[in-house]
């Protein structure tokens, strides 16, 4: 009884006395061999950084990858932290391998928070290598919750508050009906990291009007209005 072979479909077929095609799988063949080589040649030992992390900039809302080149092996355990703060693999920070010599971290949905020194620990069983790098975080300053309207009685103390935001750090000021505020011992204001407060000790009547609070850096502006009343 005879078997049927199938025949390859025309243009599947290898003509293994045609010389390119012999070119062809010798340097196939060669440059398994050389991978092979190179695998098996890997000096092991503890794992060395060939290219160091760098600074990167991240702009509020985006992302930023810091990457480095490593030779390590056998092959490394790797953790990223920052501050000295171990990143767990996830959604927000998401570790990368983008090729054997390669280990990267993707920060997702950047925010001022996300602003500190990163590192990278590379570990194996002969060693480890460790490098450091900073996320430079970038804002538009943001007036995250503006001062309350307020009524007071005369003679009371007036405390106007207004929480804000920005990278680098905004610049504050204080306005009554359109006018910059001269600070003196009855009336100044103070500037903290999230917050900024207007004071006025002994409120008179004349204290009475719309306030305004405005922030501003390089990437933007914002200014959130007030009214006190004084009784």
């Amino acid at each position: 009884m005879s078997v049927a072979v199938a025949k390859a479909p025309p243009g599947f077929t290898l003509d293994i006395t045609d010389l390119q095609i012999q070119e062809a799988a010798i340097r196939i063949q060669a440059s398994y061999r050389g991978h092979r080589s190179r695998k098996e040649l890997r000096e092991k030992g503890p794992p060395k950084i060939l290219q160091a992390l760098k600074d990167v900039v991240l702009l509020e809302g985006s992302a930023a990858k810091l990457e480095c080149r490593v030779s390590a092996f056998p092959d490394p355990f790797i953790v990223w932290s920052k501050d000295g703060a171990e990143l767990k693999d996830g959604p927000k920070y998401r570790y990368v391998f983008e090729d054997p010599d390669v280990v990267a971290l993707v920060v997702r949905d950047g925010t001022v928070a996300d602003l500190g020194q990163y590192t990278v620990t590379i570990k194996n069983t002969f060693g480890l290598a460790t490098g450091s790098a900073r996320i430079i975080v970038e804002a538009p300053a943001k007036i995250t919750k503006g001062p309350d309207n307020l009524k007071v009685v005369a003679g009371a103390t007036v405390v106007l508050k207004a929480d804000i935001s920005g990278e680098p750090p905004p610049d504050v000021g204080w306005l009554k009906e359109g006018e910059d505020i001269e600070e003196d011992d009855r009336v100044f204001y103070d500037i903290g990291e999230t917050s900024t407060i207007l004071t006025i000790k002994h409120a008179q009547h004349s204290d009475a009007g719309k306030y305004e609070v405005f922030v501003e850096n390089n990437l933007g502006t914002d200014q959130s209005f007030t009214r006190v009343d004084v009784l």
